[in-house]
Order: C-alpha cells, then structure tokens, then sequence
C-alpha cells in the first residue's frame, strides 16, 4: 500500500508530539506550560481538520476580492482535501466562475453535490445557483425541481428572499429584466 506524505499527516504528527509533550510537561510540573502546548495541539490538530486557504477563500469571497479568492483557490489541490472539504472546493469553485461562465459554473456545482458538502444549507445555495443557471438556459422544469429541492433543504429560512427572487425569475422573466 502506498502512502501519501501529504501535510495533513505531517500536522497530526506535530499534534500528536504536542500532546505527548504536553503530558510531560503537566507530570514535571510545568501547569502553565502543558496548558499552553494543549492550546498548541487543538490549533494544529484544527489545521489539519480543515484547509486554511479554503477558509481565506470563503473570507475574500466575502469581502468582494474575487481575483484575490482566484489566485488562493488555484493555489489548492481538491484531491488533497477531505472529502467534504471537496465538496466545499467545488462550491466556491463554482461561485467564482459563475459571472464568467454558466457552463464551468454549472459544472462545478454539480461536481460539489457529487461529492458532498456538509450542511443541508450549502446543499440548498447549490440547488438554488443550480436552478438560476438552469432559468437562464429556458429550462424551466428542471429549475423549478431545483428550487423545491432547495426549499426543503433550507430548514432555517436564509436563502427565503434569495428562492422566491430566483421564482420570480423562471415564472416571469421579463419583471427581474426590468428590476435590473
């Protein structure tokens, strides 16, 4: 079997000496210390649950700074990632080249829901892109199911304003033309 050196190994390695040093520290007596290398551990143990780039992403994305959001996400390799983490990967994969092409982005959205994301209200926003990209091809069947799927994925109500928009949209295309 062949194993990867990959960084996330080498992150559970230091967390795992962290640990060990910690323990040694807390028997010598050195409370403050121990404390302070537990601290150490859960920071590196965390980096090696979950991607910092893809985190600075999500933050750029935010914030608007979609070259900035490019450059770090080329930067990643999805097949390093965890499987849900991938699955996050191709959301903001897709969200990205959704003002640039509707074909790619589509893609990346489908590649997302293959793969896995987490929450049910990730699931939902890629449903939601998903019938938006699906209305602007005239396809109105398909964005309709879509928008079902993501109202019943969106439990808490957050993407409420955004669903009933995207409705508006595949039933009367022309008042959202207008409302530009």
């Amino acid at each position: 079997m062949n194993f990867p050196l990959d960084t996330r190994v080498l992150k559970f390695g230091l967390t795992a000496s962290a640990i060990a040093y910690a323990v040694k520290l807390f028997l010598s007596g050195h409370t403050g210390s121990g404390v302070g290398m537990v601290i150490l551990a859960i920071l590196i143990g965390l980096t090696a649950l979950r991607s910092i780039r893809m985190v600075l992403v999500a933050i750029r994305i935010q914030q608007q700074k979609m070259d900035k959001a490019r450059t770090l996400l080329a930067g990643i390799n999805p097949n390093h990632l965890w499987p849900k983490n991938r699955g996050q990967y191709w959301f903001l994969q897709g969200n990205l080249v959704l003002e640039s092409s509707l074909s790619e982005a589509e893609k990346a959205f489908r590649k997302a829901l293959e793969v896995g994301l987490k929450r049910d209200e990730e699931k939902a926003a890629v449903m939601l892109n998903l019938a938006a990209i699906q209305g602007t091809k005239g396809r109105k069947k398909e964005a309709k199911a879509l928008l079902v799927r993501a109202k019943r994925l969106d439990k808490k109500g957050m993407l409420k304003a955004d669903i009933r928009t995207i409705e508006q949209g595949i039933n009367n295309p022309q008042t959202v033309m207008r409302r530009r």
